[in-house]
């Protein structure tokens, strides 16, 4: 299949569910650690090398054909809130149905009845590219430019950024996430031999307790 599927699946207007979402930057903002462009870059760089280390190398992984299910529960594992467990089940589930209607898959049908309430979104996100012909590489880059293009998004929207100042954020971490992209399929190929111990687990606590917290308002603008 076309290399420009790749583009489908990491199209914002792919309808994911991520667009609900801001990847921490709603609970960030309201604790004033995101005031604007250049915050805003500090909190995405951390992003990337935690948390969307983490989702590309799962990604990656599901794109080469590890166990979905020994990788849900490695996702599992590494994500302490059980605010962005639930968020990233919702996430999966709503990527889910996204990518049976467009790439039919055995394996992404498979996917779906081993995890009815949603497997976590980058396990899912690794199947689905795999379905769309796709490999470990691209699951890897659609993961992590999604671990930073959600939260640049949502904070144009959160404290009226500038768009252009908010792409221009994206723009400058893209030698780091090219970086990023490469240790995670590194790791994703090591999955294969070692298992999922050899998966990373960095930490992000305030992610973890931002998510906890934001879960707790009763007004909100994103999900999560």
């Amino acid at each position: 299949m076309s290399r420009a599927a790749l583009l489908v699946l990491a199209d914002g207007r792919f309808p994911a569910g991520g667009h609900a979402h801001s990847g921490g930057a709603e609970a960030a903002v309201k604790a004033g650690r995101i005031t604007g462009a250049a915050s805003l870059e500090d909190f995405c760089r951390g992003r990337l090398h935690t948390a969307g280390l983490v989702s590309a190398s799962l990604a990656a992984a599901a794109a080469l054909g590890v166990d979905p299910v020994v990788l849900d529960a490695a996702a599992d594992a590494r994500t302490p809130s059980s605010a962005l467990r639930s968020a990233a089940r919702k996430l999966g589930r709503q990527l889910m149905r996204a990518a049976r209607a467009v790439w039919p898959s055995a394996e992404l049908d498979v996917l779906a009845r081993e995890f009815p309430k949603g497997a976590h979104q980058p396990v899912v996100l690794g199947v689905a590219a795999r379905a769309a012909g796709l490999d470990a590489v691209d699951a890897a880059y659609c993961s992590a430019y999604e671990s930073v293009s959600g939260a640049a998004t949502a904070t144009v929207r959160l404290l009226s950024l500038d768009p252009f100042e908010a792409t221009g954020v994206l723009a400058r971490l893209a030698p780091e996430l090219d970086r990023v992209v490469d240790r995670a399929v590194a790791a994703a190929r090591e999955v294969v031999d070692e298992g999922v111990d050899a998966l990373p687990a960095c930490s992000a606590p305030l992610l973890e307790i931002g998510a906890e917290l934001h879960a707790g308002w009763p007004v909100r603008l994103f999900a999560s």
